[in-house]
């Protein structure tokens, strides 16, 4: 089989990589193209990934449009050359635009309702869309619904072992109480018009009194008195960080869920819910969201609770979570596979009456 799947952000990478693998080492021909986005690239390098960048980052919004439409272009040449048998994308604007002029498949994954142009864009033009069972839109046609997250592509116990070394790396002791805090810039297109905490200062001042060591990651520049807790680690060494955390509080709704998988309870401040948020929080108690005029200071008493509560109840739900959710990379290796085997048959079948050279 030949298969091209599509990366513009670190969390594609995460989700990709394990079936890249997979795929690869069952003989099939994997290509990977990316356009730059954050940590994206350097994270295909650290897992070893053969890859082709067709565009940059976009600085704005502004420039979005342009940098997807040199992305989309440059993407449809090399596809064009290659024949692939499947396109697999997450949101899957040009995998699917490609798709359709090429008359290739394309799978889709996806798991943000708020993210309207993305979804309009793409939807419409993609073959089969792989949504979380818990996502909260049913679509006209294409949809696939299955038990998990995206995050279970990548931190599934089958897939993924947390690094006790990493700790250290951080600057901490193995019997250091700690938090990790993520901080969002706010200039994703899904983003106008959101926002989170008030004052991560407050924040920060919450959980020292609990006596836990903040480690802070932020989107673009913190505020300069939150500095001194900024952290440098590796991309790829983020999750062995929120696996040995005792909480995380995030703006960003990969990381609060990330942790949530993981075990680690998360505190999720942000105007948008989402179906995987809602059933973290709902169904698992692992995530705790809070959003409205009065998002700041509930967060805060929600950090309070959280610390106060025994680490064994964590533990407890994630093996309840785990007991009903999949391991999503194995399914995501049988979709593409399926999916790209009907193609294949269907291109070794002319139809009746018509000639192909």
């Amino acid at each position: 089989m030949r298969i091209v799947i599509t990366v513009q952000h670190p969390g594609h990478v995460h989700f990709f990589r394990h079936p890249i693998n997979e795929l690869e080492s069952r003989g099939h021909e994997v290509h990977v193209f990316a356009r730059e986005n954050d940590v994206a690239i350097d994270l295909l390098e650290a897992y070893g990934i053969d890859h082709e960048v067709l565009a940059a980052e976009s600085d704005s919004l502004l420039s979005l449009a342009a940098v997807q439409a040199t992305y989309e272009t440059r993407l449809l040449r090399r596809v064009r050359r290659i024949g692939p048998d499947v396109i697999a994308a997450i949101g899957g604007v040009a995998a699917a635009h490609v798709a359709t002029v090429l008359g290739t498949k394309s799978l889709v994954f996806y798991d943000t309702e708020h993210a309207t142009l993305i979804t309009k864009l793409a939807y419409p033009f993609a073959d089969v869309i792989c949504t979380p069972a818990c996502y909260r839109e049913t679509l006209d046609s294409g949809q696939e619904r299955y038990p998990g997250y995206h995050e279970l592509a990548y931190l599934h116990p089958d897939r993924f072992d947390p690094d006790p070394s990493v700790i250290e790396e951080a600057g901490l002791s193995p019997d250091d109480e700690f938090a990790v805090v993520r901080l969002s810039s706010w200039d994703a297109s899904h983003d106008v018009g959101n926002g989170g905490f008030d004052d991560p200062r407050d924040v920060i001042d919450r959980l020292e009194a609990a006596g836990l060591q903040v480690l802070l990651t932020a989107e673009g520049t913190p505020p300069a008195d939150l500095e001194p807790y900024q952290f440098t680690t590796p991309p790829e060494c983020m999750h062995d960080l929120l696996a040995y955390a005792d909480i995380v509080v995030s703006e960003g709704a990969t990381t609060a869920a990330e942790a949530a998988v993981l075990g680690t309870p998360a505190v999720y401040v942000n105007p948008a819910s989402l179906g995987y948020t809602a059933e973290l929080e709902d169904e698992y108690g692992l995530l705790f969201g809070f959003d409205g005029a009065d998002r700041h200071g509930r967060a805060l008493e929600q950090i309070d609770a959280v610390v106060e509560t025994s680490p064994g109840t964590w533990e407890r739900r994630r093996a309840r979570l785990l007991d009903d959710r999949i391991d999503v990379a194995a399914f995501v290796v049988r979709r593409i596979g399926t999916l790209a085997r009907s193609h294949a048959a269907n291109r070794s079948t002319p139809a009746t009456g018509t000639s192909y050279r």
